[in-house]
């Protein structure tokens, strides 16, 4: 007889290992940011992807500490804006807790009144369309209002935890 697979205990992954082996995964950088009547708010998030066509659908999981997350949701509408290989800067200082993280950034209203940052590799603004449990993070389905894109820009790459693309050692 063999066991039913729910029925046997999920193994134990050390949680700084899968982070070291999913770092080999090459991802870009977004910055999701919002309109509240405090003013702009935004948080760096890397864990975005296309969703679906029809309907135009993206994802993107914030992590359930977030104090922005909230904030974001309670507004609504946002645009996740894909950074340009020279913003990781603007990474950083999305990433950061408690600062102004407007200070000094360069933007403008999306069509869709969001803060859409200066020199990004595409944009695209959104609405929530639904959310679902994902474990220490939320997974935030959006319906795409708008988007653009700049061809001539390239985009932020973060890989093996650092920014650009990490070669990997000779090991012949």
């Amino acid at each position: 007889m063999t066991a039913d697979p729910a029925d046997v205990p999920a193994p134990v992954v050390d949680p700084r290992l899968m982070r070291e082996v999913l770092g080999h995964f090459a991802s870009g950088v977004t910055v999701v940011t919002a309109m509240t009547t405090d003013g702009p708010i935004g948080f760096t998030c890397q864990s975005f992807s296309s969703l679906s066509l029809d309907p135009p659908l993206v994802a993107f999981a914030p992590a359930r500490t977030s104090g922005t997350w909230s904030r974001l949701r309670a507004a609504g509408q946002f645009c996740v804006n894909v950074l340009a290989e020279e913003q990781s800067g603007l990474s950083q200082a999305f990433a950061r807790s408690g600062t102004d993280k407007f200070a000094g950034v360069s933007w403008a209203p999306s069509p869709h009144g969001s803060p859409m940052l200066d020199g990004v590799v595409a944009w695209i603004d959104s609405q929530l369309w639904a959310e679902y449990d994902g474990g220490d993070h939320t997974i935030a389905v959006a319906r795409v209002l708008d988007l653009g894109a700049d061809p001539r820009r390239s985009p932020l790459v973060f890989h093996r935890g650092s920014y650009g693309i990490q070669t990997s050692p000779d090991l012949s």
